[in-house]
C-alpha cells in the first residue's frame, strides 16, 4: 500500500504530520505551563504556522497538477485559495 508513493503526496503528508507535531506539542505546553498568558503566547505562534503549512501544502499540490490540469482550472484553483485568505482576513 505504501510503497509506491507519490513524492507529491508524500512531501504533502509529511507537512501535514509536522502541522499535526507542531499542534500537539503546543497543547502540552499549555497544559504544561498551565497559564492562560503562556497559552495565549502559543496560541499565537501556532497562528502563523498554520497558514504556512496550509500555503505549503497549496503549493506541492498545485505543483504536483501542473501537468494534468488546464491552465483555467489552475487558475481556479489558486483564485480559491486567494478567496480563502481573503476571506479570513475580512473578518
Amino acid at each position: 500500500m505504501f510503497l509506491n508513493l507519490d513524492k507529491v503526496v508524500l512531501s504533502m503528508a509529511l507537512l501535514r504530520f509536522l502541522s499535526s507535531s507542531i499542534e500537539f506539542t503546543a497543547a502540552m505546553l499549555m497544559l504544561y505551563f498551565n497559564r492562560v498568558d503562556v497559552a495565549f503566547k502559543i496560541n499565537a505562534v501556532l497562528a502563523m504556522v498554520g497558514p504556512t503549512i496550509f500555503i505549503g501544502v497549496t503549493t506541492l499540490g498545485l505543483v504536483g497538477l501542473a501537468g494534468k490540469v488546464s491552465l483555467l482550472g489552475m487558475a481556479s484553483i489558486a483564485t480559491g485559495v486567494f478567496l480563502i485568505f481573503l476571506g479570513i482576513n475580512k473578518l
